[in-house]
């Protein structure tokens, strides 16, 4: 009797073990569900490079929550963006977008979102430098009051790229034309690679490019730099000064990338958020990575965010205006 009552409470004990040893076995299997980054934009162009740096850094900041980068471009932005408003504000879905999700209120006739009212702020990362850069065999100018003067002396003669009909690579160079008070033909390109291979190439005189897209060009002489766009002189181009600088004040552009959430994102869940990413982007790594690339990082408040991205739409319903602008 002793040794059949041991014996009952011995297979109990096991009995009980091996359950729980189930359950933390399937906890283990079964992840938590995974934070989908939704990434308006094309593999491989700038947002998707300094996003993807991050990825792991960002997993670990979130305590170990898996990190999915989606990219679903096309539209200017909106396609992968109609997605992220549609998404459930559980803090499970976020996008990052560029300096086109300020812009495509402007230049398009009606976009199936409010790019303000139907998303939330959580930060803007950080920022890339853009450069107005020449085909030196076709343009002799070295800086912006040469270039000015050449395209004053021959009107209608010089066309400059862009990376699409509508883009912040478009309205860059058409702040510069109306700064400089000059004409010059507008070419689109489907995207920044291509219109830098045919300004290389002398198909096009100029265009606006970012730093690290035309850094390659710019060292081998395939490409000279006329002036920085934004308000600094970037560290790789020390010796190449703002076109504000020049005597252009208000010339003052450069790209910048955001993360927002849907509408209706709970504040523990936009701060939870806020936090991951200032954590994976000040990794050493991560912020080497920045550097190299002369990106700047900025990480402000969500409430900083949304006062941003407001002064950003904006200040280029301005231009788009100026620029007439429209795509269907």
């Amino acid at each position: 009797m002793h040794f059949k009552t041991i014996g009952r409470r011995s297979l109990l004990a096991l009995g009980a073990a091996a359950l729980a040893a189930s359950f933390a076995g399937t906890a283990a299997a079964q992840p938590s569900m995974p934070l989908r980054v939704i990434l308006p934009v094309s593999a491989g162009s700038g947002v998707d490079v300094i996003v993807r740096s991050a990825q792991v850094a960002l997993t670990k900041a979130l305590d170990g929550q898996p990190v999915v980068i989606e990219n679903q471009p096309g539209a200017g932005g909106i396609t992968g963006t109609q997605n992220l408003v549609k998404a459930a504000p559980d803090g499970n879905t976020i996008s990052v977008v560029s300096n086109n999700h300020s812009v495509n209120p402007s230049v398009f006739k009606k976009l199936p979102y409010d790019s303000l009212a139907d998303i939330t702020p959580i930060t803007i990362v950080g920022g890339s430098p853009f450069v107005l850069v020449v085909n030196p065999n076709k343009v002799s100018a070295k800086n912006a009051k040469e270039l000015q003067a050449l395209m004053k002396a021959r009107p209608g003669e010089f066309n400059y790229g862009s990376s699409g009909n509508g883009t912040i690579i478009h309205l860059a160079g058409e702040m510069f034309v109306d700064e400089a008070g000059v004409k010059a033909r507008h070419i689109p390109y489907k995207g920044m690679g291509p219109m830098i291979t045919d300004i290389v190439g002398g198909q096009v005189e100029m265009g606006v490019g970012a730093v690290a897209a035309v850094q390659g060009q710019i060292k081998s002489g395939a490409l000279r730099p006329i002036g920085v766009m934004g308000k600094e002189r970037v560290p790789s181009l020390p010796d190449v000064p703002t076109i504000a600088e020049q005597g252009f004040p208000g010339v003052d552009v450069a790209g910048w990338f955001a993360v927002i959430g849907p509408k209706g994102l709970p504040p523990a869940q936009v701060k939870r958020l806020h936090d991951a990413f200032a954590t994976a982007f000040n990794d050493p790594d991560v912020k080497a990575g920045f550097a190299k690339r002369d990106d700047v990082l900025i990480l402000n408040t969500p409430e900083e965010a949304g006062k941003f991205l407001k002064s950003e739409q904006e200040r280029y319903a301005r231009l788009v205006k100026k620029a007439n602008v429209t795509l269907e």
